[in-house]
């Protein structure tokens, strides 16, 4: 269980500025629906250039709509150029602090208010600026979120494995595709973390520089096993989903990460009383059997 501060109990449950802003100056959607959270911000400018009014409609969790809630108000009053400045640490810390498991929330709604202002300003015909583009690759297409963005997030903090990384920016949360591409992006940068740390060593660094270059020491991280995703993903169809809908059930394969293997249960089973039977007793037990005793199967909704 999750601790949330009181602050965050406070825009779940008294969220700011819901709806949308009528003859909207600027208009940003993220996310998806299909995957899960999806936001859209939109917001009005005052004769001076200040925002004066923001809202925002969301689809997503209590973190979600708290983020939304306090950012529509941190960026009432400002000029674009302030409102760009931003930081989704800034609207987790006007919070109180989230979980580390939802601090994408709080990622969703800036990247949803740089989309509100690019689109201002290409309404406006005018060049967008440059600290507004998104011009990096998109890495995860269920929640669109970039590959600067997942870089910046494992070198801000230190992020070690798939799951830090889906935690801070959503990425890898959905399909799993982008999976070995965060893998790819957690090498690179903790070998970019290491150079800096040897450089910073050869060059006589007290302990504490080197320290503060490479944090917490890293977790080895493991390469994701397409072998065992795809010996998951045949069990569970080919067996498994086969002997649930005998009563009237079935099972959807989520990602696997670490050896947990995240899954859905639908028909009867989503219902069932004994769901936590289905998983552990039957679910987990034939996955350890035939595929990882190491395996850890996590019901998700």
């Amino acid at each position: 269980m999750w601790n949330y501060s009181d602050k965050v109990f406070d825009h779940f449950m008294n969220p700011r500025n819901v709806g949308e802003v009528e003859n909207a100056d600027g208009i940003g959607e993220v996310g998806s629906m299909a995957c899960g959270d999806a936001l859209r911000l939109s917001f009005r400018l005052d004769e001076e250039g200040r925002i004066a009014d923001a809202r925002f409609q969301t689809f997503g969790c209590g973190s979600a709509i708290a983020s939304s809630s306090v950012l529509t108000e941190m960026i009432k009053g400002k000029t674009l150029e302030d409102a760009a400045r931003i930081t989704n640490e800034e609207i987790a810390a006007e919070l109180d602090g989230l979980p580390r498991e939802k601090m994408h929330c709080s990622v969703m709604g800036r990247e949803a208010l740089e989309a509100a202002m690019i689109d201002y300003y290409k309404r406006l015909g005018r060049n967008v600026p440059c600290n507004l583009l998104q011009t990096s690759t998109e890495l995860c297409h269920c929640y669109q979120v970039s590959k600067d963005t997942v870089r910046d997030a494992i070198m801000t903090h230190k992020l070690k494995n798939i799951e830090d990384v889906t935690n801070f920016t959503k990425a890898g949360g959905g399909c799993t595709d982008c999976h070995h591409d965060i893998s790819d992006l957690l090498r690179d940068c903790w070998d970019k973390m290491d150079q800096e740390a040897a450089t910073a060593a050869a060059a006589g660094a007290p302990l504490q520089q080197l320290a503060d270059v490479m944090g917490p020491a890293p977790v080895k991280h493991a390469e994701i096993d397409a072998e065992i995703v795809t010996k998951i993903r045949e069990l569970l169809e080919n067996d498994i989903s086969v002997a649930l809908r005998n009563d009237g059930g079935d099972i959807e394969f989520v990602r696997y990460q670490e050896h947990r293997v995240y899954v859905r249960l639908t028909g009867a089973c989503a219902a069932c009383r004994a769901s936590e039977a289905t998983i552990k007793g039957y679910v987990q037990a034939q996955l350890r059997e035939f595929v990882s005793d190491q395996i850890e199967v996590i019901e998700v909704n």
